[in-house]
């Protein structure tokens, strides 16, 4: 059996009877390890290799959370919360449900979009805005799988299409492995290749409003344990917020480094006065531990990565599908892109598939005759897919993180297996309609 498939069925089928993410992706590591051929010392050698490479993500998730909380102080995100309470209450009475609802999923569906890009704190936002709003979409019976659905679309869309924030670390990692690979390309054809497949995204996310999740679904009120502090909104602390979120663009983008771009986003906070410096401490530690859980899942999901390389079995698994496809370049398109959902649903992250698959199916692909556009197509769609349903996704972790803070929403059953269905299994399709379309 191939160590890939067995370490990644291993952690979705532990996942799925609800064992904690963190442990289904140690025991996957061991089973796939053990399958591929290393001694159990040597798969938990590989593992622990793997886990320093996780932690720059980690850390960069505790400073975007930082900076998230310190944004937070502002009154954004009260601006925001107070606007929906207007919007859909009157004397105290939920009304006007259906422009209540449309508000809420523009809303969130906007914020997901700007975090990857114009406003790059990536999932850090979630926490903080979507628990206060958690009885509004009580009130208006939404039902929580399809604002998983919404967040998760937005959090994977624009680095997909859109070259900038994540987006362009996104294309540029994309670009250079695929040079590395054999195949040199221009950056600015990767966004053209990814049109067709980002229709599967979009058709997905209509069918997850309008037909899967539209019918209203009760939710107890329980309590959220939330800070009753009231920020005073200021309109330069407004002005200034604005500026630290440009600050914080202008250089990561450059700079590549989510570290880099967090540390200057809290530092403009600080130095213009929009946030005091005694309260940096907290801070920090609020950022901290509001992002620790997806940390420390993606640095578990980077030693399972290890694991599945240290067996080699990635390549073997490229080989075999290889040797039964002879000259079908459509099944051999189609048979590519399941492999990239096998990866990157067990590894939890697009941006560390490509490395992994890139080598392998770029070659592949120019020994199948395909055209440059349409290996962009290949590869970026097969890295993308599995994102969207993943349980070691930050796609999905983060929607759980806002969604959960009552207890009442399943990270498997109400986060990844709703996103799958409705982002994956498109992207699968569209992108292959793509990669055929392309040449």
């Amino acid at each position: 059996m191939n160590a890939v498939l067995i370490a990644v069925v291993v952690m979705l089928l532990l996942s799925l009877v609800r064992v904690n993410v963190v442990l289904a992706l140690v025991m996957g590591a061991i089973a796939g390890g053990l399958t591929g051929g290393l001694s159990f010392d040597e798969t938990i050698k590989s593992f622990s290799s793997g886990l320093g490479e996780g932690a720059n993500i980690a850390l960069s998730y505790a400073l975007l959370g930082g900076f998230a909380v310190a944004i937070s102080q502002t009154g954004i995100p009260q601006l925001l919360v107070n606007g929906m309470l207007k919007i859909v209450k009157k004397d105290g009475q939920a009304d006007r449900t259906a422009l209540g609802k449309v508000l809420v999923v523009l809303i969130l569906l906007a914020m997901a979009m700007f975090s990857q890009n114009l406003i790059p704190i990536h999932i850090a936002f979630i926490p903080l805005l979507v628990p206060p709003i958690l009885h509004v979409l009580n009130m208006l019976k939404i039902d929580r799988r399809l604002i998983a659905s919404v967040l998760t679309f937005g959090l994977t869309v624009p680095y997909m299409i859109l070259p900038y924030g994540f987006g362009f670390l996104f294309h540029e990692i994309l670009a250079t492995q695929m040079e590395l690979a054999g195949l040199t390309i221009n950056m600015s054809d990767i966004p053209k290749a990814m049109v067709i497949p980002v229709i599967g995204l979009v058709i997905g996310l209509i069918i997850a409003i309008f037909i899967s999740y539209r019918k209203p679904r009760e939710y107890e009120d329980r309590k959220i344990e939330l800070s009753e502090e009231v920020v005073e909104i200021k309109t330069r602390n407004l002005v200034f917020t604005v500026i630290a979120l440009i600050g914080t663009l202008a250089v990561q983008i450059p700079t590549q480094s989510m570290i880099a771009g967090a540390v200057t986003g809290i530092f403009i906070l600080y130095v213009t006065g929009a946030l005091k410096w005694k309260e940096a401490d907290n801070l920090i530690n609020d950022g901290m531990k509001m992002m620790a859980f997806v940390g420390f899942v993606m640095i578990a999901a980077n030693g399972f990565a290890a694991v599945l390389k240290e067996t080699g079995h990635v390549i073997l698994l490229v080989e075999h599908t290889s040797e039964m496809l002879g000259d079908n370049k459509a099944l051999a398109a189609l048979l590519m892109l399941i492999v990239g959902l096998i990866v990157t649903m067990g590894i939890g992250s697009s941006f560390a598939t490509i490395p992994i698959i890139a080598s392998i199916f770029v070659p592949l692909s120019i020994e199948f005759g395909f055209s440059t556009m349409a290996i962009i197509a290949l590869v970026g769609t097969a890295a993308a897919l599995g994102d969207a349903g993943s349980p070691a996704s930050d796609s999905t972790l983060g929607p759980t993180a806002g969604l959960d803070a009552d207890g009442q929403h399943n990270h498997i059953w109400d986060s990844c297996v709703p996103t799958f269905i409705h982002f994956s299994i498109p992207l699968l399709v569209f992108g292959w309609i793509g990669v055929m379309l392309l040449g």
